[in-house]
């Protein structure tokens, strides 16, 4: 069965990671750069959550998981290496309806985690259906390459010149000229070599070539 693409908005979102080693720092890291609220679950933590915890960054419950300690979470994610915990956890979370990641054994969950590349607001996803995450991460070492930092700066500019000319392009003919003036390799070039004001100034030249003034 085919999955689900979705993004998911996790801003003040309860949410539970169990399991306190080096692949829950990093689930950890990734759900409070979300804007999720974290709570921890594990008898032990590394030491660099440790260092979290002490700066209060999540909430942390130090003891094994048990049964009732998914109640009242909008998603988990399993970060053991004991598949009896895993196993309880999944079925506890599909009983209560709660989003479930197992990392280690996907197919027990509601949900996995794709392959990423973030650059600002922008994300590129990768997702191999949990068949090969070795060529899931070796395309995703590839999207890295190919879209470097200057796409998130580049999409910012766009967001700041679309928000302001939302109201005063008024057909889509309009509106497809300029994206299509707009998204092009020079500007890009621009961003990588840090000229920015460049860049907005060649979007807004943009802006003036179908005859609206900026």
């Amino acid at each position: 069965m085919a999955d689900y693409p979705i993004n998911l908005r996790m801003a003040n979102k309860k949410c539970i990671v169990v399991g306190g080693g080096t692949v829950a720092c990093r689930k950890v890291k990734s759900l409070l750069a979300a804007g999720a609220e974290v709570t921890v679950l594990s008898p032990e933590l590394t030491v660099e959550l440790k260092e979290m915890q002490q700066r209060n960054q999540f909430n942390y419950i130090a003891r094994p998981y048990r049964k009732g300690d998914l109640r009242g979470f909008f998603l988990v994610i399993c970060a053991t290496d004991d598949s009896a915990v895993n196993e309880a956890v999944a079925e506890e979370a599909e009983a209560a309806g709660i989003l479930a990641n197992v990392v280690d054994v996907p197919e027990l969950g509601n949900f996995s985690v794709p392959a990423q590349v973030k650059r600002g607001d922008l994300l590129l996803t990768v997702s191999t259906g949990g068949k090969s995450p070795v060529l899931a991460k070796r395309l995703r070492q590839e999207l890295a390459k190919l879209y470097g930092e200057e796409y998130g700066e580049y999409l910012n500019l766009l967001d700041k010149v679309r928000r302001e000319l939302k109201q005063r392009l008024a057909t889509p003919k309009e509106r497809e000229f300029f994206w299509r003036e707009t998204i092009n390799e020079d500007i890009l070039a621009m961003l990588r070599q840090g000229r920015i004001e460049e860049a907005e100034a060649m979007i807004r030249h943009a802006v003036s070539s179908i005859g609206i003034k900026s």
